[in-house]
């Protein structure tokens, strides 16, 4: 008899990953499922891995359960101690309460934990390590930076965000040097910051609301200049009132249709002293439907004209971490500013940044360093990454005309000639051409599940083993010991 298993096998052990792991493990416990991440623990990815207690979540507890046992709230609530504030903030109801982004990523991990094995057998896995590329063609699988290499029935691409790009713009050689961190959240970076240095952040959106959070958890003091084109900064959430669902109506209307509506129905909602914020939660299930319609031109006149204002109202930061930003603006430490970069220079050791001002004029503000807050990328003909370079040059997969991503059919990456893969899929951000807002937990979590529907098919496993071979007790000895 052989003792073949059917292996899926994840790259990426971030949300994305992690949450697919786990869900396509309890979907189908006779597959052995494998998630392949560099980081030491599953589950915290960018987003939870290097939060500090000010870092709060941007939705509150009740939008970030994910289906698991325990649930995220009754997590919390053995933990009192590490939600005092948000519980007093929420008026002693945990669902509404903005937590620490670290305790999600805690919790996410352990649930990994708890459902994991080791050895040849099938079940949930996590291997330490980096997806060089894919197998040669006539094989499906991975092979990882250290040679390893893994077979399988299907693979996963659960990236996450990509790094950041430098923000462009003229002097480009500035972007080389020591004044230049060009991605905030990298390990060590600012760490080594005079703490009464002046600071130029290029972006004002959740980002540079990060960056500044955790500056004033070090206890930075000075200066801190924040510019983008329009200068605008995530909106605060609000409790109370309810709206109802309307965007569904809207599906195949132009975006400019759209968007009178949602003006409308904020108006609505404000005139019978609903919070606007009700507006955009109510329209958020329907976002993935409206832009599937759209077409590559009504994306990009959305993109042009309405994405800033739109996001800064659909990503929106916790009332707590407003009040914290508002009172560094109040206090003149932080300023934020709707400018454009003209040019750098170095003096002195610092930079001499001329900044174009909106409206006019120009400015020339001298920093000690100079922070790229523009947030994760997403146009992969600049950026290279092997893997994503390799899938793209194999023609199983290629980037969107927007710069958005891969293109994917319902996670399917979209081959060279168009047809979804059968056995190559997709998760969170790289796939935001097909889904658009697929970078918060609760879109992630839905995609998730669509994904695991399709992947726990029976007879899509049994089709897939036909055409690749399955992970042997003996080939998972030579894998090594997991993470």
């Amino acid at each position: 008899m052989s003792n073949a298993i059917p292996t899926v096998v994840i790259v990426g052990g971030g949300l994305s990953g992690a949450l697919c792991g786990l869900k396509l493990n309890r979907a189908r416990p006779d597959l052995r499922v494998v998630v392949v991440e560099s980081a030491d623990r599953i589950g915290l990815g960018l987003a939870y891995g290097g939060c500090r207690p000010r870092h709060l979540l941007n939705v509150p507890v009740h939008r970030m359960e994910l289906g698991l046992t325990p649930s995220f709230e009754a997590w919390l609530s053995e933990r009192p101690d590490q939600i005092a504030a948000a519980l007093e903030e929420a008026g002693g109801d945990l669902a509404a309460a903005f937590v620490p982004r670290a305790l999600f990523g805690a919790y996410l991990a352990e649930r990994f934990e708890a459902a994991r094995s080791y050895g040849p057998a099938a079940g949930l896995v996590a291997l330490r390590g980096r997806v060089s590329q894919l197998l040669e063609r006539g094989k499906r699988g991975v092979k990882l930076e250290d040679g390893r290499t893994l077979e399988a029935v299907a693979v996963v691409m659960a990236t996450g965000n990509l790094p950041p790009q430098p923000p462009g713009g003229p002097d480009s050689w500035f972007y080389d040097s020591p004044l230049f961190t060009p991605d905030p959240w990298a390990r060590g970076a600012m760490a080594d910051l005079d703490p009464d240095a002046p600071v130029l952040l290029i972006g004002t959106g959740l980002t540079m609301v990060d960056v500044v959070l955790r500056m004033a958890d070090d206890g930075h003091r000075g200066p801190i200049l924040a510019v983008s084109r329009r200068g605008l900064v995530p909106q605060s959430h609000r409790p109370g009132g309810a709206w109802p669902a309307f965007l569904h109506e809207m599906v195949g209307a132009s975006p400019v249709t759209t968007m009178r509506r949602v003006r409308a129905e904020v108006a609505a909602a404000q005139a019978d002293e609903i919070p606007w914020q009700r507006v955009f939660d109510a329209a958020r299930p329907a976002i993935p439907a409206v832009w599937s319609r759209w077409s590559s031109r009504q994306r990009r006149q959305f993109i042009r004209h309405a994405r800033a204002r739109w996001d800064i109202h659909r990503h929106r930061i916790a009332p707590r971490v407003a009040r914290e930003v508002d009172a560094l603006i109040a206090s003149g430490q932080l300023e934020i500013r709707a400018a454009r970069v003209k040019g750098y220079a170095i003096k002195d050791g610092r930079a001499e940044v001329t900044l174009g001002m909106r409206g006019g004029g120009t400015r020339v503000f001298e920093a000690a360093c100079v922070a790229n807050c523009t947030g994760p990328a997403s146009d992969l003909g600049r950026l290279a990454i092997p893997l994503l370079d390799e899938i793209k040059t194999r023609g199983w997969a290629y980037a969107d005309a927007l710069k958005l991503g891969l293109e994917t059919d319902d996670c399917a990456l979209l081959q060279a000639d168009g047809v979804p893969s059968s056995w190559l899929f997709a998760l969170g951000p790289v796939t935001r051409p097909a889904w658009w807002e697929i970078t918060a937990t609760p879109e992630i979590a839905v995609q998730v599940d669509r994904l695991v529907a399709k992947l726990a098919d029976t007879d899509v496993i049994e089709t897939q083993k036909k055409a690749g071979p399955a992970l042997t007790a003996a080939a998972f000895q030579d894998l090594g010991a997991g993470i």
